[in-house]
């Protein structure tokens, strides 16, 4: 039986969780998400936690149990906290602007990059180089945060372009000259 998906979700104030099956809504201050969670499991409300249990004792089931467990809870997590991904721009002439709800990026290339965001996401730019995603769905934010650094992925010799805030960057030594 899998660790995490053994330990029983709390449901904090002000968030209301409806269960369907294996179709759940969670309703919270920040908003709402859908999702229908994969065969094998079975999911139940029981006081004031959810707990999610294999429906067998095949693999299948119980390779998904701790999977199943961590997106409802972080559907928990996103209605009533929010996620955030910051990233950074690096390099000379790089930066981000938002206009409206679109993030304008001008990253070396001969025309800005514009970002649409999808419903639920939201841009924040501070200093026209830090750039945050914030959203109530986990996998929406990362991988809107996933798309922005892929317009320009940091290279190792100098360190430009646009990393997540805290990522290393692996550097390599530049040429060498003759002597």
């Amino acid at each position: 039986m899998s660790r995490i998906g053994k330990s029983p979700i709390p449901i904090p104030e002000k968030v209301n969780i409806t269960l369907d099956g294996l179709a759940v809504t969670v309703k919270g201050p920040k908003g709402e998400l859908k999702r229908t969670l994969p065969d094998g499991v079975t999911i139940s409300q029981v006081d004031n936690t959810i707990v999610v249990a294999p429906s067998n004792d095949k693999r299948r089931s119980r390779e998904r149990h701790g999977l199943c467990r961590t997106l409802v809870a972080n559907m928990v997590e996103g209605v009533s906290h929010g996620f955030s991904k910051k990233l950074e721009i690096v390099g000379v002439g790089n930066r981000a602007q938002v206009k409206g709800k679109t993030l304008i990026v001008s990253a070396g290339y001969s025309h800005p990059v514009e970002v649409v965001p999808p419903e639920g996401i939201t841009f924040a730019v501070e200093n026209n180089t830090n750039v945050t995603v914030s959203g109530t769905d986990k996998e929406l934010v990362g991988n809107e945060a996933a798309k922005i650094r892929a317009i320009r992925p940091p290279e190792p010799y100098k360190g430009k372009g646009i990393k997540y805030a805290g990522e290393r960057i692996l550097r390599k030594a530049g040429k060498s000259g003759k002597k």
